[in-house]
């Protein structure tokens, strides 16, 4: 049977994709910016890399989630993704506002993927290397 909260926490990573999705087309109508587009005012630009930057991460989040999951500890796992969530909801609320605000925040998101990294490494070894 597959972990629960490892799941709930795949479908608050989803959310949080399609949120940036709608920051960024409400961020084109605001500011005039019409698709293809990816530049052209400041603050639309900043909108557009929240959703760039953590759709990069979520591509080594998720799969780290659900190997920490299955072959460490899902409870473990599931916090650390939360975590990550939490720390790119804040990312993406500093970063919109003023780009160099967004450190500390990142920071704290990999910290989260370095935990789910280490988890999924410590689960595989025990369980193919003995």
């Amino acid at each position: 049977m597959l972990p629960f909260w490892p799941a709930v926490v795949t479908l608050l990573i989803v959310l949080l994709l399609f949120a940036n999705g709608l920051m960024v087309g409400r961020a084109r109508g605001r500011y005039g910016i019409k698709a293809p587009a990816t530049s052209g005012h400041e603050a639309f630009e900043r909108v557009f890399r929240v959703q760039m930057n953590t759709q990069e991460s979520a591509l080594m989040v998720l799969p780290t989630l659900w190997i920490a999951a299955w072959y460490g500890n899902p409870d473990f796992a599931a916090i650390a993704g939360v975590a990550w969530v939490l720390a790119r909801v804040w990312y993406a609320l500093a970063y919109s506002r003023d780009a160099s605000k967004r450190g500390p925040a990142f920071s704290l998101s990999m910290l989260a993927f370095a935990a789910l990294f280490v988890l999924a490494g410590i689960g595989l070894r025990q369980h193919f290397g003995g």
